[in-house]
């Protein structure tokens, strides 16, 4: 596998750990979307000189995350009118270096429940969990949805314009148990349009499944004592390994 291609599988598996470990530092998913893909274009130049590091998610994180302290230290210095922005930063992040080092696992969780917020309608959530969390490309999604590029691109904009509103936080309480319900919603609705199409020629899309199932291990995994999490993984994963028989090598 050549260099670029090996940034390509990289990317695909890491990218939403990206945007989380950056996201709590910078405090809004769009920001960090964009300081991902910086690492990403770092990862470009530099890699088919040096060679892919041991830990490529590693380089990538810690890149994504250095050049978020560096622009948050830019805006402090660059523009007085931030420095209140600035210092109502510091409570949740006292050291910004220390932030290289934290566990991201609670950042990803955030993400889930951000890109999951029920103020999206159900078709934002969608798109906009298979290109935040499932890092497909718009291509990739608008294919996806059997609509046009135009289209997907114009209801990505949409969505996230509606969700430069929702605080990239973790909610509690009784809100916790209704995002959550939201968020299974999103991951079974990925995975039901990957196990039965519902346009296109292919009975069956398992990019799509796979991605509903990678998407479920994590919640899973992060919130380990949520049964209806569990069991909607469980049913995933039944109902997957039914795939290679549903179809004859001529499509039928």
């Amino acid at each position: 596998m050549d260099v670029e291609a090996s940034i390509a599988a990289v990317w695909r598996i890491e990218s939403a750990r990206l945007i989380a470990g950056v996201g709590r530092i910078v405090r809004d998913v769009g920001t960090a979307e964009e300081l991902a893909q910086d690492a990403l274009v770092a990862a470009l130049e530099t890699w088919p000189t040096t060679g892919v590091p041991d830990n490529p998610g590693a380089w990538l994180m810690t890149t994504a995350k250095r050049k978020a302290i560096d622009r948050i230290r830019h805006v402090k210095r660059a523009d007085e009118k931030h420095q209140q922005i600035a210092r109502d930063l510091e409570p949740e992040r006292p050291d910004l270096e220390a932030a290289l080092d934290d566990d991201v696992g609670d950042d990803l969780l955030r993400l889930v429940f951000t890109a999951c917020h029920p103020v999206l309608s159900p078709e934002s959530r969608v798109a906009l969990a298979l290109r935040v969390l499932g890092g497909l490309t718009v291509p990739e999604i608008a294919r996806a949805f059997v609509v046009p590029e135009p289209t997907m691109a114009q209801r990505l904009v949409r969505a996230k314009k509606a969700r430069a509103g929702v605080p990239y936080e973790m909610p509690h309480g009784e809100e916790l148990e209704a995002r959550l319900s939201s968020v299974l919603e999103v991951i079974y609705l990925i995975f039901n349009e990957g196990y039965a199409a519902t346009a296109g020629d292919d009975l069956m899309r398992p990019g799509l499944c796979s991605d509903a199932l990678r998407l479920g291990r994590i919640v899973a995994g992060l919130m380990p004592e949520a049964a209806e999490v569990h069991g909607l993984v469980a049913l995933m994963e039944i109902q997957a390994s039914r795939q290679a028989a549903r179809t004859t090598a001529t499509g039928e």
